[in-house]
């Protein structure tokens, strides 16, 4: 109970402190939230980047692999992107993805799909360098999505390579200003399309090219009547579905083997193709990331140092002021520990305060971000408790020599001292 009531009083004699010293508290303050604010907004925005580009990731999926020419990232244990290895390497061929889509025992699904940019008109409206994707019945089974209208290809308009379209909604949306576009014709590469389908809309990614928004997807067979899929610039991709009971590992060690044999490479050869998924970029992620957090971290201490330092010269004055008032507490029996716990808590409840303050602009801030565009920002609770936390070891550490010197005054000197 003691303690207790020392505490209390301790804490009640703080907030008189800054109570009576308002404008010293506002300037203890400010340099708390300026440097609580730096911090924990540099780490928000970190923490959200990331968060928005894993979401993105997610959207690849993490059974899938992508068969391509190039890879996403360098040879693992490599920094060097060795591009003039790659640039001789063929493209992936229907041939090719017909052979694994009829004698792959791990894959689940299989698709062909390639993309490019080009025109898309309807009336008056148009939109340039629009995605157009040619794709394979099993693009639907790999690549969730859903229909906000109309159905996607039936069978039949996939092997015939019927003029038929499925849309993204931004593209319903800019080409047909609100009307309904299902049975309606657009053109794609000069030639009328008809509309069957309108996804739904899926919002903004750091992956773009998976983003179904604006794109318009058609039958492979048709889409071929326009563009050379064993060109480069079409960027020919198979897609390889695992099977549930399938790890993506024993995938890879499959796909790699029947490529390899279909390409008829020799046992020392190098493969010639990219087996591309989602760990790859995750691990990339989790480089860079980590790097960013280190550098944000470097960048807010500093403010949070110039701020403990206000705190500090603050609290020496403020010690100086209540010399007198040091003095008879210590006549009167007060020990040591209870003049450095008055003082510590006045630093600690300054400091706090002006974390408080620093975390509020932060959520504002984040809040303005979220509710004005596509990028969305989080403050994490993890983020809250490191502000609080990081604001009360400063105040702490601001604090405990200008306590330690008052609780250390000599009762006689102090009694006698005059401000």
């Amino acid at each position: 109970m003691i303690i207790i009531r020392q505490v209390w009083e301790s804490l009640l004699m703080a907030i008189q402190s800054v109570t009576v010293n308002r404008l010293r508290a506002m300037l203890s303050l400010l340099g708390i939230t300026i440097g609580i604010f730096a911090i924990i907004a540099v780490f928000t925005i970190v923490d959200s980047l990331e968060k928005n580009i894993r979401d993105s990731v997610e959207t690849l999926g993490s059974d899938i692999l992508y068969v391509q020419k190039w890879p996403w990232a360098p040879p693992e244990g490599e920094t060097e992107f060795p591009w003039w290895k790659y640039m001789n390497r063929p493209l992936a061929t229907l041939d090719e993805f017909e052979f694994l889509r009829d004698y792959s025992k791990g894959a689940k699904n299989v698709c062909f799909i390639s993309a490019v940019g080009r025109r898309i008109e309807y009336g008056n409206n148009n939109i340039d360098r629009a995605g157009i994707a040619g794709v394979t019945d099993e693009f639907k089974d790999i690549r969730a999505f859903e229909l906000e209208e109309g159905r996607y290809f039936s069978p039949i308009e996939m092997n015939a390579g019927r003029n038929v379209t499925v849309i993204g909604s931004t593209i319903a949306k800019e080409l047909f200003e609100g009307s309904n576009p299902i049975g309606k014709y657009i053109k794609i590469f000069g030639s009328k399309v008809l509309v069957i389908g309108v996804v739904e809309k899926e919002g903004k990614g750091t992956f773009s090219g998976q983003i179904l928004d604006d794109v318009a997807m058609l039958p492979l067979n048709f889409y071929m009547g326009f563009i050379d899929i064993t060109r480069e610039y079409a960027d020919p991709q198979i897609w390889v579905q695992a099977k549930p009971s399938v790890g993506v590992e024993e995938l890879t060690f499959e796909v790699t083997q029947m490529l390899r044999s279909y390409r008829r490479l020799k046992p020392a050869d190098e493969d010639n193709f990219a087996l591309n998924q989602t760990s790859i970029i995750n691990n990339t992620l989790d480089q860079i990331f980590a790097v960013l957090k280190i550098a944000g971290f470097f960048i807010g201490i500093f403010s949070i140092i110039v701020g403990g330092f206000g705190i500090a010269n603050i609290m020496f004055v403020s010690v100086k002021e209540r010399t007198h008032i040091i003095g008879i507490q210590k006549a009167l029996g007060a020990k040591r520990y209870f003049i450095l716990t008055q003082f510590l808590f006045e630093s600690v409840m300054l400091s706090v305060a002006g974390g408080i303050i620093g975390l509020l602009l932060v959520f504002l801030g984040a809040t303005a971000i979220s509710l004005s565009g596509d990028f969305s920002v989080y403050l994490s609770m993890d983020n809250i408790l490191l502000g609080i936390g990081v604001s009360s070891l400063i105040g702490l550490v601001s604090g405990i020599f200008p306590a330690w010197q008052g609780a250390r005054m000599d009762p006689v000197v102090a009694i006698n001292t005059s401000f």
